[in-house]
């Protein structure tokens, strides 16, 4: 298919050059609510995305048709491009690809039943009396293929299962949600279930008791669920786009100390069985470990095909597209730290004590907050309530706060990092550790 659409765009357009990608995925969906089965069902789509130079203007088009005419698809995409932006864009030309796992048979071959006995087994586990559980699973098995008019080709099948599961427990005016999930390219194992549960009921216990919050300029840990607002404003300065469009605080700093000596950031879409791994990006670059911050040092960017011509940089294998519309950048498997990578790491070290919090005489650790996404995330600041966190005083979990709100700088405050937990795992397609941060503002609300 990419290589008779390729043929049919190198017919009818000039010598700028095109692109395309197909892609199939088979979703199954499972959720259970109340410890109930709810939905279970299997979806499938195919499509393709075409995008062509033509006088110099970039232009794309897409189908999910089951038989799609490549000519009108052609015909689609060179009309769009005389509306495009003018860009010299060059297409990579054949290269070989790296051997990463992104396939797994066990995932592939587990039933429907057997699906579902796993989500039943995951409720009836948490089942707690005044506790509503929810549980949902899904399974993606998909095959990819790019491939460009260079001569570059690729492609690779892949697998992943997503397992999350919940407890809501409503007491008078009292609202508690307290969630985990194991992400990967297989089914979990049994390991990775125990692990699940004891997080859930370690942070349940740990939140029963409701106590003041803590005020001032404190030590907050925030675990990997609770990291996003302090990775959010990294994700964004570490992007090609924002460094092209002037607005990233970092776009200056490459070579230079802008953070504490233990931060390290690393795009891997080569970790074996990782959420996002692959051998190579949607517009045929070679996937490659993208050093982004090494040390407190600023390293690099991550850049696709458009963004690093606009830049004079090179692609560092970064572009995701869909269906429809053209590439955009896209991390893949972001690895915030430098802590073990170990299999079976406790999720829920920080609530365990020892570690982070032996010394702190008075925190907070921080599990969700509520907001992350809103403000002025580029220049990293961040103010948000809390949606779960937990005080700590003289070393100790003493219990769950309400009504408390954590702000800081995250270019500030990650010049200081207190330490990295043993807890490491992943949350969706970033894997991290606990981070214990000084000086964060916690204020009552």
């Amino acid at each position: 298919m990419i290589d008779r659409l390729l043929e049919a765009a190198r017919s009818s357009t000039d010598a700028g050059g095109a692109d395309a990608l197909w892609r199939r995925e088979e979703r199954t969906a499972i959720a259970f609510e109340s410890g109930r089965l709810k939905t279970a069902g299997i979806t499938e789509e195919a499509g393709i995305n075409l995008r062509v130079v033509s006088g110099g203007r970039m232009g794309v088009a897409g189908t999910t048709a089951a038989t799609p005419d490549l000519a009108e698809l052609v015909a689609r995409a060179r009309a769009s491009a005389e509306l495009g932006e003018h860009l010299d864009l060059a297409f990579p030309v054949t290269a070989s690809l790296p051997r990463v796992p992104t396939f797994f048979d066990r995932a592939v071959n587990a039933s429907l039943d057997q699906l579902i006995a796993l989500g039943r087994g995951l409720a009836e586990r948490l089942a707690r009396e005044g506790c509503q559980v929810n549980v949902a699973i899904e399974r993606e098995v998909g095959e990819t293929a790019v491939g460009n008019s260079a001569g570059a080709r690729g492609g690779y099948p892949a697998t992943g299962v997503g397992v999350t599961a919940e407890i809501i427990r409503i007491a008078a005016d009292d609202v508690l949600m307290i969630y985990d999930q194991y992400v990967g390219g297989d089914l979990p194992t049994d390991g990775d279930l125990d692990a699940l549960v004891r997080s859930i009921e370690t942070r349940l216990e740990s939140a029963l008791t409701i106590v003041s919050p803590p005020e001032g300029a404190l030590p907050v840990v925030f675990t990997p669920a609770g990291l996003s607002a302090i990775v959010l404003p990294l994700e964004q300065a570490l992007s090609g786009k924002t460094v092209l469009q002037g607005s990233s605080p970092l776009a200056e700093r490459i070579g230079a100390q802008a953070f504490d000596t233990r931060l390290s950031i690393t795009d891997d879409p080569l970790a074996p069985g990782g959420p996002a791994s692959r051998p190579l990006d949607d517009e045929c670059v070679p996937s490659a470990r993208t050093a982004l911050v090494e040390r407190g040092i600023v390293r690099g960017f991550v850049y696709d095909l458009e963004t690093a011509a606009r830049a004079k940089a090179r692609s560092t294998g970064h572009g995701r597209r869909g269906v429809f519309g053209k590439p955009m950048i896209r991390y893949t498997n972001l690895i915030v730290g430098e802590a073990s990578r170990d299999v079976g790491a406790q999720h829920a070290a920080p609530l365990l004590g020892g570690g982070l919090i032996a010394d702190i005489q008075d925190g907070l650790i921080v599990d969700d907050l509520i907001g992350v996404g809103q403000g002025n995330v580029i220049g990293g600041g961040f103010s948000h309530p809390v949606g779960l966190a937990y005080r700590v005083q003289r070393g100790e979990i003493t219990g769950r706060v309400k009504d408390a709100a954590v702000a800081g700088n995250v270019y500030d405050l990650l010049k200081r990092i207190g330490g990295f937990g043993s807890d490491g795992r992943w949350l969706g397609s970033r894997w991290s550790p606990s981070l214990r941060l000084e000086g964060v503002s916690v204020a009552r609300r």
